[in-house]
């Protein structure tokens, strides 16, 4: 019995470091870049080069609409995303507004090694420099986090004044939906890349758009609801049935509900 008792704990240990050297491939899974990228009709792409603090060369695309209103939306994309291949989406959700979309460290066309500390500062540092730009209004940029891209978002939202922040398949803490998906790990002691929402969600007065699927396997509903229900500003929820992670931009009503949210907080477009 104590042979076997050892056995299994030697076992566990080795499990348990095993998954603390491959977290990274485990929360990240960086796509290649899109080739051509598809915008709306009429809409101009504007290639971006953006040069991060480290010089790490960040790559992606600024989406500009024919009869813009010099309001914005930057889009996070999800661990598994190419962000430029969403500029297809851009006039359904948002109206006619410049849409910025640079993909995250090893994803697309960038450069570098992806990590959530990393990722936070490209992305403060990109809001930036889209809020100095002469033909955008830094007072109405929006930011749309989905997924991982959500927990990127909300600390942009902390640290910048966000017009306003949609946040499709949120999560409260990476923390929390690794313990849900891996109940027998110490979660908390594990991760190197805890993306703690909820502890910076009081701080944020901007008003939120939270966008759920209710058969969400992956980033169960409560995940979401914890973090609405720490927003420090005004939130508007929408659960959206039959649907789950993946696919909760096809449901009815999705693209409806973001556009008029969008509308609401930067104006008709």
């Amino acid at each position: 019995m104590t042979v076997l008792l050892v056995v299994a704990a030697a076992a566990y240990l080795a499990l348990v470091g095993a998954m603390w050297l491959l977290q990274e491939r485990l929360l990240f899974y960086p796509q290649p870049a899109v080739a051509p990228v598809v915008v709306p009709p009429g809409w101009h792409v504007e290639d971006v080069h953006f040069a991060a603090r480290d010089g790490v060369r960040l790559a992606g695309i600024l989406a500009l609409p024919p009869h813009g209103d010099r309001s914005a939306v930057i889009y996070f994309g999800g661990n598994a995303e190419e962000a430029t291949s969403a500029a297809i989406d851009a006039e359904k959700l948002y109206g006619q507004r410049a849409v910025l979309l640079v993909n995250y460290r090893g994803y697309g066309a960038s450069e570098g090694r992806p990590s959530e500390r990393a990722l936070v500062e490209d992305a403060i540092a990109l809001y930036d420099w889209l809020a100095q730009r002469g033909d955008i209004d830094a007072q109405r940029i929006a930011l749309h986090g989905r997924s991982l891209g959500s927990g990127v978002a909300v600390q942009v939202a902390a640290a910048r004044p966000a017009r306003c922040v949609l946040l499709t398949t949120p999560f409260d803490s990476a923390v929390r939906v690794a313990a849900e998906a891996y109940p027998w790990l110490p979660a908390a002691w594990l991760m190197r890349h805890p993306f703690d929402s909820v502890s910076r969600a009081p701080a944020i007065k901007a008003p939120a758009l939270v966008l759920v699927g209710a058969d969400d396997t992956l980033i169960r509903p409560p995940r979401s609801e914890n973090l609405a229900a720490h927003w420090g500003g005004p939130v508007q929820r929408a659960v959206f049935a039959h649907v789950g992670h993946g696919d909760v931009q096809l449901a009815p009503g999705y693209e409806t509900t973001v556009r008029d949210f969008t509308q609401r907080w930067l104006g008709a477009s």
